[in-house]
This record gives C-alpha cells, sequence and structure tokens, in this order.
C-alpha cells in the first residue's frame, strides 16, 4: 500500500518531538550533586585556640663590662649555679687603680688649697669671685675622683641574680671594649612562655579569658598560664609578642627552650553568633551566605550570613537571621548549588572518601 507523503512528514515529525521531550526528561532526573553536611552551633559557650609556643627564662641577660680592658680571669664555669652577688668575671684592674691613685692625689692637693681659700673668704681675705673658683674647682675633683673609682670598681662583674651561666663569650686574656657582651646567664625563678599571636587574633585580645599550655615531655599536665604582656605593635610577620608566667604549682619545672602548646580560652558574648565550618561560607559581590539543607525534601535553600571572625581551626563565627544552633549546613559541595536545588548526602567513608575527607 502506498503511503501518502504528508501522512510520512507528520509521523516523522512526533517522532523527533518524542525524543527531545525524553532527552529532557533524562536530563531533568540525572545524578543529583553530593555534598557533606555538617551541623550548626551556637558560639556564645567558651572556645579556645591554640598556640606554639616556647619556654623562657624569666630574666635572661648577656653580661658585659661598662670599661675597656683585658678579661683577667672568668670565675664562673658553663652551666654553674651562681648566687646574686657572686664575682663572675674581672678584668685588668691595674690601669684603672694607677688612674685611680693619681686622682685621689690630685683631688688632696685641689681640697688643701679650695679649704684654705675658703677660710680666707670667711675672714673677708679673699674676694667671693676668688671663693667661687675654690668651691667649683673641688667640686669637680671630687666628681672625677668618683668616676675613677666607679672605674676600678667596674673591673669586677657580679651577678645580678640567682641563676645559671648559659656561656662564655668571651674567653679569658681577651682584651675587650665598653658594653662587650662577656658572659650569657639565665635566672632559676619560674620561667615563662613566649607566643606569637596573629593579627586576627590579637583584636579580640579583650575577649581572652584565660591560658594554659602542654608540653609533649610532660603528658597529661596542664600548665595554667598568667597573661604578663602583649606587644602593641606587630613584627614583620603581623605576629604579636605574648609573654606568658608559668603557674607551676608541684608539676615538674619546665627548662628554657623547651616547646610548649598554648591554649587560649575566649568568650563569645553575643548570643546570636554561630559556629561553622568556614567551606560552607558563598560569596556573591558584597553577599555572604549559606546553603542549609532540608531533611524533609533533601533540597538545600541559600540563607544570608554576616562573618563574625575566622577561627584558626577552620571554623568561623557567622550571625544570621536565617539560620539558628541546631541547623544542618552544607559544609562540601556548595559552590555550584542554587536556592532550592535537590541534593544528595556523601556517605563519611565510601571506596572514593577514605577517611571521610571530602
Amino acid at each position: 500500500m502506498k503511503q501518502n507523503p504528508l501522512s510520512i512528514w507528520l509521523w516523522g515529525l512526533a517522532l523527533a518531538a518524542t525524543l527531545t521531550a525524553c532527552r529532557g526528561k533524562q536530563s531533568a532526573d540525572g545524578p543529583l550533586p553530593c555534598v557533606q553536611t555538617d551541623t550548626i552551633q551556637a558560639a556564645t559557650r567558651q572556645l579556645g585556640v591554640q598556640y606554639p609556643g616556647r619556654v623562657k627564662a624569666a630574666e635572661d641577660l648577656n653580661l658585659a663590662f661598662k670599661v675597656s680592658g683585658t678579661i683577667l680571669r672568668i670565675t664562673a664555669s658553663e652551666g654553674s649555679p651562681i648566687r646574686k652577688g657572686q664575682l663572675l668575671a674581672e678584668l685588668e684592674p691595674a690601669d684603672y687603680r694607677a688612674q685611680l691613685d693619681a686622682t685621689e692625689a690630685e683631688y688632696q692637693k685641689v681640697k688643701r688649697e679650695a679649704e684654705r681659700i675658703m677660710t680666707l673668704y670667711k675672714e673677708e681675705v679673699v674676694s667671693s669671685n676668688q671663693n667661687d673658683k675654690a668651691v667649683y674647682g673641688l667640686r669637680q675633683m671630687e666628681a672625677k675622683l668618683q668616676h675613677h673609682r666607679d672605674q676600678l670598681a667596674y673591673t669586677r662583674l657580679y651577678a645580678p641574680f640567682d641563676g645559671y651561666v648559659q656561656k662564655h663569650l668571651i674567653n679569658a686574656h681577651d682584651t675587650i671594649a665598653a658594653g662587650m657582651p662577656v658572659l650569657s646567664i639565665i635566672s632559676s625563678g619560674t620561667p615563662e612562655v613566649e607566643m606569637s599571636l596573629p593579627a586576627a587574633e590579637y583584636i579580640r585580645r579583650d575577649s581572652f579569658r584565660n591560658f594554659t599550655c602542654t608540653f609533649s615531655l610532660y603528658p597529661g599536665e596542664v600548665y595554667p598560664l598568667r597573661l604578663l604582656s602583649i606587644t602593641p605593635k606587630a613584627n614583620a610577620n603581623q605576629l604579636y609578642t605574648v609573654r606568658l608566667a608559668v603557674d607551676v604549682q608541684g608539676r615538674p619545672l619546665p627548662s628554657p627552650g623547651m616547646n610548649a602548646m598554648v591554649a587560649i580560652t575566649t568568650n563569645e558574648d553575643d548570643a546570636t553568633s554561630l559556629l561553622l565550618p568556614a567551606n560552607a561560607l558563598q560569596h556573591e559581590g558584597e553577599q555572604t551566605y549559606i546553603y542549609l539543607y532540608d531533611s524533609t525534601d533533601n533540597r538545600v535553600h541559600r540563607c544570608a550570613v554576616e562573618l563574625l571572625r575566622l577561627l584558626s581551626d577552620g571554623r568561623c563565627i557567622v550571625r544570621s537571621a536565617g539560620a539558628r544552633a541546631g541547623d544542618v549546613v552544607v559544609s562540601y559541595g556548595a559552590r555550584h548549588l542554587s536556592d532550592g536545588q535537590a541534593v544528595k548526602l556523601l556517605p563519611v567513608h565510601t571506596a572514593t572518601n577514605v577517611g571521610g575527607l571530602l
């Protein structure tokens, strides 16, 4: 039977429309995007951040003579304990003693002459100008004599506190200039912990509540710390130096140079603050938002947030009118989502997600 060409054309048109509809349906029913979620927490509780630190002696000094000369002897060996006021090193004093002897002789001569003129002035034999010159000349000689006495005394170096000799910086019989370090010493008192604080945490320093530290050499021991100072100026790496006193309280005494891990506890006082993974944040222009997951229909909904603070542990603190503690947020896979889109939760552990890292 011969078919009408018009009917063949109409049949082909209908078949093409059917195939197009099928392809559209298959695309709509394609695989759903996989996402990983996390639970939003309230940030009103205490939060902790950790930074590495190093133990330092409460006092760490390089001692130097105030005068130049040749080292006569160094009485304290490296590593030896020292007591406050103990003689540590001495310069050859001969030149300074000779200088002092000459000045003392000159002083005695000037003193006798000045006393004679002052006596004559009282008897109105000499003028007031001569008397003033005698008085001022005597004062100058007294100052010169005291200066030379001090220089002789400066040839002996004493310990300013109880502690230990860390290192000899100069050997005996070396000739040194004034101010050149001779000995490095550290105090034997309770040590300190020094750490570097990033600028992002420095601006939050008013919320710091307490400090503690731990040492790998003393597992299970937590040492309370007391804040001593925070430098008001950052270094070239935008880090602020923090000094903390260690409260030993019967625990093993840490030694200067040990590494420590310092924990800082802060309070977030804003009751509307929320804690969530920083990876959940998405940006579009000047707006920051997250995607909340609804388990009833497996869809995500866009929610605007205000970023308050980034934490060093990969989390952040935000404020939002549309989210609350306990909501589920998309933490990974949110970059290509849209509002109201259906998603599929990524299993925590799969053959392609070993350890739940995705």
